[in-house]
């Protein structure tokens, strides 16, 4: 590890997870934060309530908790701005354990200077995007600091939903023979934040995927509560980080069929333009399943029933080989290990 922080270590590559592993663990460690998901699992039935005039006893609540923090700049960007990506950001971390999302905190962090119209617009975009999903944010904070000691506005939030009983999703659990389901299109967030930065122009716009994919989840564990064994949402490190994660936890190795994975053509055009692969490319409304191969048509139809999941295609399968790895085999018919991100592509798009 470098004896500084770095970008790169905000990535959610290769630094990341030494940042993570090294030194948080190394004084947080507890088998619930181990777990390493993008939320955290509680079952509430470890401890027991006496509550005055209220409920006395032992509860059977599985519930899932998770927080966030949002630094992306510009704060308005083409499908959304910050305030929209905190929920929906929140949401989705709760929705790939398998809850429904109930509440959410949320806390900001402004720079003096920043216009009083362009807050509103946030916290408006943030109320409306909440109401659309049925959560309710119920606590927050309030910090202002000098101008020039942040950029603007970051936002940080907290989530708790509710695991449905018999539910077990996690980043442990896939397991050979699994199919491996992409709901949709990748890189268009992070080619839409770095269009906006840079000024690019393309025929196609470049709009951003972000997206709550709580009713998504919902409707895929309606077919399949029990064979959806993992859920990511690849956002920071794209696609071939999250698989990569998946590969490394469960102890399995994955495949996956380069022409498989749905591209715009306007982010691929990006891409080439900057020298950027769009399988690292950060996502904010798309999900990758692992999921038993008898019931992976019935979730494939719903997945494309839903709003969220129109484009949703089989990419690969996780098999007992190469456990740890992620092998792509390209449309050319070659194989290549296709490896975490190292380093920072693109710095603050989420």
């Amino acid at each position: 590890m470098s004896d500084k922080i770095l970008l790169a270590h905000g990535s959610g590559g290769q630094l990341s997870h030494e940042l993570v592993e090294h030194l948080f663990l190394k004084y947080f460690d507890n088998p619930i934060l181990a777990q390493l998901d993008d939320a955290a699992t509680v079952h509430v039935s470890r401890f027991t309530f006496h509550v005055p005039g209220s409920f006395n006893g032992t509860s059977n609540l599985k519930l899932a908790f998770t927080t966030d923090s949002y630094v992306v700049s510009p704060i308005f960007f083409p499908g959304g701005d910050i305030g929209k990506l905190a929920v929906c950001g929140t949401i989705n971390d709760l929705a790939m354990r398998g809850a429904t999302p109930l509440y959410l905190s949320a806390g900001f962090i402004l720079e003096e200077g920043l216009p009083l119209a362009d807050l509103e617009r946030v916290v408006a975009s943030m109320a409306a995007t909440a109401q659309t999903v049925g959560v309710q944010i119920v606590t927050g904070d309030t910090k202002v600091v000098d101008r020039g000691k942040a950029d603007r506005l970051f936002i940080n939030t907290a989530g708790i939903g509710v695991v449905p009983v018999g539910v077990e999703v996690g980043g442990d659990q896939a397991r050979p023979g699994d199919v491996v389901i992409l709901s949709g299109a990748v890189g268009d967030h992070g080619m839409t934040i770095m269009s906006q930065r840079e000024g690019l122009r393309f025929d196609a716009p470049l709009v951003s995927d972000c997206a709550p994919l709580n009713g998504l989840v919902a409707a895929m564990l309606e077919i399949a509560p029990q064979a959806i064994h993992c859920l990511r949402d690849p956002t920071r490190g794209g696609l071939a980080t999250a698989l990569n994660e998946v590969a490394g936890k469960s102890g399995v190795g994955i495949e996956i069929e380069e022409h498989a994975v749905p591209v715009r053509d306007a982010v691929r055009a990006a891409c080439e333009l900057l020298g950027l692969d769009p399988l690292y490319v950060a996502n904010e409304g798309k999900l990758v399943a692992f999921l038993a191969p008898e019931v992976a048509d019935g979730v494939l139809d719903a997945m494309r029933a839903h709003e969220y999941g129109r484009e949703a295609a089989i990419i690969g399968r996780v098999t007992e080989e190469h456990a740890g790895r992620v092998v792509l085999r390209t449309a050319l018919g070659a194989r290549r290990i296709l490896d975490m991100l190292v380093g920072e592509q693109l710095p603050r798009i989420c």
